[in-house]
């Protein structure tokens, strides 16, 4: 190998080593998808937890604990950009979420029942009052008011 090559070849590579502390990891979250909500059998069908705070690039995987549930996301309530997401019924399922903001979420057959949740990536200001404009039947618009005042406070 010819010495200017061998030369230019070690300073890339101690570049790249040299910037490695720098490289951020994500982290990864469980949100359990539940009949009833832990020391409270009365609140049935719920996501624990119902509220999530994470980074950009960080992974949530919803875990059916108890059968019944899945888990999309709720056109209206994602950051401009973000990908939408419909997991199976019963699957464990895994999201990356990469764009800042409010995530709301729910559980097809539960939804009007009230089973829904937010993942705030970052800062919930991008899409944080077009979120809570959005409409929602039963039990949901009442589930999601309560998750929305919680963030408030």
């Amino acid at each position: 190998m010819p010495m200017l090559t061998r030369m230019l070849c070690n300073a890339a590579l101690a570049l790249m080593v040299g910037a490695m502390p720098f490289c951020a990891t994500a982290a990864e979250f469980e949100i359990q998808m539940l009949n009833a909500a832990p020391g409270n059998a009365q609140h049935t069908n719920v996501f624990a937890p119902a509220i999530l705070r994470i980074s950009s690039g960080d992974m949530v995987t919803f875990v059916p604990t108890d059968t019944g549930h899945n888990t999309a996301s709720k056109r209206g309530m994602i950051p401009e950009g973000a990908e939408p997401w419909n997991s199976p019924m019963d699957t464990r399922y895994s999201v990356t979420l990469t764009v800042p903001g409010v995530y709301g979420y729910l559980c097809l057959p539960h939804y009007e029942m009230g089973m829904v949740g937010l993942i705030i990536v970052d800062d919930a200001a991008p899409n944080l009052e077009s979120a809570k404009k959005i409409r929602h039947p039963g039990a949901a618009r009442a589930a999601f008011r309560d998750l929305f005042d919680q963030l408030a406070n």
